[in-house]
């Protein structure tokens, strides 16, 4: 199974969506101080089920949500979506009828998030 595709929106620094095509070959992450480089890798940490929010070096998980700028308002929603190749069919049997999976998490700010695989609500394990 491979990584195709990251979506990011609302999630730190990223406040508008945010597409990532990830091309098959080496894939880098580069750019200036403060550019994202972190959010992005944390954004896939978070999608994928991380639940220390420390980890995510935040006081708290509603921290991934942007928190406004100058001149731009504080989301009240972050959601990142991963779309991942199951062409071999790895996935478990649940979701193995599908070319691709999408994994989604969305959280809401003092609500919680939720994931969803291929648009079906799931629990996180």
């Amino acid at each position: 199974m491979k990584f195709t595709r990251l979506r990011i929106a609302g999630f730190k620094t990223f406040v508008d969506p945010t597409d990532f095509l990830i091309e098959p070959g080496l894939t880098a992450i580069v750019g200036p101080n403060g550019c994202g480089k972190s959010n992005l890798v944390e954004a896939l940490r978070w999608v994928m089920g991380e639940s220390s929010h420390k980890s995510l070096r935040g006081s708290g998980m509603d921290d991934v949500i942007f928190s406004g700028s100058g001149n731009r308002p504080a989301r009240n929603t972050a959601e990142v979506v991963v779309t991942v190749d199951n062409a071999e069919r790895l996935a478990p049997s649940a979701f193995n009828d599908a070319d691709t999976l999408e994994i989604s998490r969305r959280i809401e700010r003092e609500a919680g998030s939720s994931y969803r695989i291929n648009g079906r609500d799931v629990r996180a394990r």
